[in-house]
C-alpha cells in the first residue's frame, strides 16, 4: 500500500499495486472522505485495475468509432441499417436470456440520483424497478461517485438512514423494496479522482463505465443474488452493437472471476442515440445472454439527432424543445421500432420519462403534470411497451394505472409482436415538424440550460425547473438547439435573427433576473453555457469539460 501526500486535515489519499510492482494498477488521487475506505478496497482497486487492463483499449477504439461515425454524418452520410450484420436481423430463432429475478414486472420504474435521501425515497417509492442513476441524474463530483456506491451497499443491506440539515429522519419503511437497476456513465466518461497505470507504466484517468460498474459488482452481486435478485444495469449512451459487445465482454469476464454462473448479470441497453436506433436487433444479439431489454430514451435521442445532423441544413433543424413531441413522425417510428425489435427477442420494452412533475404547493400545476404523464403513459401502454419510467414518487400510481389498464394480471406485454410496424430508414430520420421557433422556445432554451449547469455545478444532477424534471440530457437540448439555430441562420416566428449577440442579451438579462444565493454558481453556469453552446466549436457533450474544470478536487 502507497501513501499520497495531502493537504493538513484530510485523511491520506492512498494507491493499490497489484502482486507484482510494475503491474497494472489504479491510484486513487482523489481525496479520502468519511467510509470512502469501505468502496475503495485494496480488492475492488484490483478489481478496477484488472478491467482496465483488459478493456481500456477496446473502450479507446470504440470512441474513436464514435468520431468516425459522426464525422460521416456531419459530411452527408446517413446512418443505415449495416448490410454486414443483416443475416442477424433475418434470422428469427434467436432470443435475448430476458428478465432476471426480480424483473418480470417492470410496469413502473422510478429514475433517480443515488443520494442517500433519494435511495431512500426511491426504495419507498413502490415502484417496481429503481433505477439508480450514477450518470445523467448525478453531477459526478467525487462526493457523489462513492457516496452513491456507499449509498447503494447500504441500500442492498437494508442498513440505510439519513437524517437532513433540518433535522428530519428518512428511513426504509417498506418491506418490498423495488429491484434496483444501476445506471454506470457512458463509455465517452471519464473518473478523475482515479487513475489506471497499466504495465509499461503509462497513466491515464480511469473510465468512469468500469468504476462505477466495477466497484458496484464488486461489492453488491452476492448479495444481490442472496436476496434472490442480481446485478442489474442500465447501459447508456451506446453508438454501436461493438460498444454492446464490449459491455458483454466485461460482463462474462467480471462472472467467471465472481465465480457466478454465466448470465446472471442483466442488462437493459438505453436506446438514445440516433446511431443506435439502427443497431437495435445487432445490440440485443451482442448482449443476448446478458439483455433483458432496451429503453426508449427520448431525451438523448432527441439530442443526438441535433448533434449529429446540427451543420446539415435547415432541414434538419427543430422547432421549440416544447414542439418536439412523442407523437412527432420520426420519435413515432423510433418506437414503434423499439417495440417490435424488442417482443421480436423476447426483450422488455421500456417507455421513457415525460418531464412533467408535480408540486405538492401548486394544485393546478399537479392536475397538469398529472394529465400530461397520464396520456404519455397511456400512449406507451397502448403501443406494447412493457413498462415505463417516471421521475416522481406521486405520478407512479397514475404510470401504474395506465399499464394496469392494458396489462392485467400479466407482467409484460411480450406476446404483442407488433407486426403491423415497418420502420425504413427514411422515416428514422425524417425530422420535419412544420413549427416554428420563437423567442419564448430561445429564451428557455436559455434559462433551462444555466440553471440546470448552476445546479450541476452545486453537485445537484437532477433538478426541478419551471414544474418540468431537468438532468444533463435534457440541458443538453436547450444548448444544442441554440448552437444550432445560430450556425443555420435560424429566425424567430417574429423575422429576428438568433445570433451569439441576441442570446447574449437573454443571458444578460436571465442572471440580472434570478435569485442569488450565497454560494451560487450561477456565474460559472453562464461561462460553461457559452462555451458549449456560443462557441464555433461544438462539445461533443456539455458537462465533459466543465467536470475536468470545476469538479474535479485532487489532493
Amino acid at each position: 500500500m502507497n501513501t499520497l501526500l495531502t493537504e493538513p486535515g484530510t485523511t491520506p489519499t492512498t494507491s493499490f499495486a497489484s502482486p507484482t510492482p510494475a503491474g497494472p494498477r489504479i491510484e486513487v488521487v482523489g481525496r479520502m472522505h468519511e467510509r470512502f475506505d469501505e468502496i475503495l478496497t485494496p480488492e475492488a482497486l484490483q478489481f478496477l485495475a484488472e478491467l482496465h487492463q483488459r478493456f481500456a483499449g477496446p473502450r479507446h477504439d470504440r470512441l474513436a468509432d464514435r468520431m468516425r461515425r459522426r464525422f460521416e454524418i456531419g459530411n452527408g452520410r446517413d446512418p443505415k441499417f449495416r448490410d454486414e450484420t443483416a443475416a442477424v436481423r433475418a434470422d428469427a430463432t434467436w432470443r435475448v436470456a430476458g428478465a432476471g429475478p426480480g424483473l418480470e414486472d417492470r410496469r413502473v420504474e422510478i429514475t433517480g440520483p443515488t443520494d442517500r435521501k433519494m435511495t431512500i425515497n426511491a426504495l419507498n417509492s413502490g415502484a417496481n424497478v429503481w433505477l439508480a442513476d450514477q450518470e445523467d441524474a448525478t453531477s459526478p463530483t467525487w462526493a457523489n461517485v462513492i457516496g452513491g456506491q456507499i449509498s447503494l451497499f447500504d441500500a442492498i443491506r437494508r442498513q440505510i438512514d439519513f437524517t437532513s440539515a433540518e433535522g428530519k429522519e428518512y428511513r426504509l419503511t417498506t418491506g418490498e423494496t423495488p429491484t434496483i437497476v444501476m445506471r454506470p456513465r457512458g463509455w465517452h466518461l471519464v473518473e478523475k479522482h482515479l487513475r489506471f497505470v497499466d504495465s509499461a507504466g503509462h497513466a491515464m484517468a480511469a473510465s468512469g463505465s468500469l468504476v462505477d460498474f466495477g466497484l458496484y459488482f464488486l461489492h453488491n452481486a452476492q448479495a444481490l443474488i442472496d436476496s434472490g435478485r442480481g446485478p442489474y444495469f442500465y447501459l447508456a449512451k451506446l453508438e454501436s452493437s461493438e460498444e454492446a459487445r464490449l459491455w458483454n465482454d466485461v460482463f462474462t469476464f467480471s462472472e467467471q472471476r465472481a465465480g457466478i454462473p454465466h448470465g446472471t448479470i442483466r442488462a437493459t441497453v438505453l436506446i438514445e442515440t440516433l446511431p443506435a436506433a439502427f443497431e437495435m436487433d445487432e445490440i440485443l444479439y451482442e448482449l443476448r445472454d446478458h439483455c433483458a431489454g432496451l429503453n426508449a430514451g427520448r431525451w438523448d435521442y432527441i439530442f443526438s439527432i441535433i448533434k449529429n445532423y446540427r451543420g446539415r441544413g435547415a432541414r434538419f433543424v427543430l422547432p421549440d424543445r416544447s414542439e418536439v413531441t412523442m407523437t412527432v413522425p420520426f420519435m413515432r417510428a423510433y418506437t414503434e421500432l423499439l417495440v417490435k425489435t424488442c417482443h421480436k427477442r423476447g426483450a422488455h420494452a421500456i417507455g421513457g420519462m415525460s418531464a412533467f412533475i408535480p408540486n405538492r404547493r401548486d394544485p393546478e400545476v399537479t392536475a397538469r403534470a398529472i394529465e400530461k404523464v397520464s396520456a404519455d403513459k397511456r400512449r406507451e401502454a397502448g403501443d406494447g411497451f412493457d413498462g415505463t419510467w417516471v421521475a416522481h414518487p406521486d405520478l407512479i400510481e397514475t404510470a401504474r394505472g395506465e399499464f394496469d389498464a392494458v396489462l392485467g394480471e400479466r407482467p409484460n406485454q411480450l406476446d404483442r409482436q407488433r407486426d403491423d410496424v415497418e420502420v425504413t430508414a427514411a422515416q428514422l430520420l425524417d425530422v420535419h415538424i412544420g413549427r416554428a421557433v420563437t423567442d419564448a422556445g430561445l429564451r428557455d432554451n436559455v434559462s433551462i440550460g444555466v440553471r440546470y449547469l448552476e445546479s450541476w455545478l452545486r453537485g445537484i444532477g437532477a433538478a426541478a425547473i419551471d414544474n418540468l424534471m431537468e438532468d444533463a440530457a435534457t440541458a443538453e437540448i436547450s444548448r444544442s438547439q441554440i448552437w444550432q439555430w445560430i450556425h443555420q441562420d435560424v429566425r424567430t416566428d417574429d423575422g429576428a435573427p438568433i445570433t451569439r449577440d441576441r442570446v447574449e442579451k437573454i443571458l444578460a438579462e436571465l442572471l440580472d433576473s434570478v435569485d442569488r444565493f450565497d454560494g451560487d454558481r450561477f456565474d460559472d453556469a453562464a461561462e460553461v453555457f457559452r462555451d458549449v453552446a456560443l462557441r464555433d466549436e461544438f462539445p461533443t457533450f456539455l458537462t465533459v469539460g466543465a467536470y475536468s474544470r470545476f469538479l474535479v478536487d485532487l489532493a
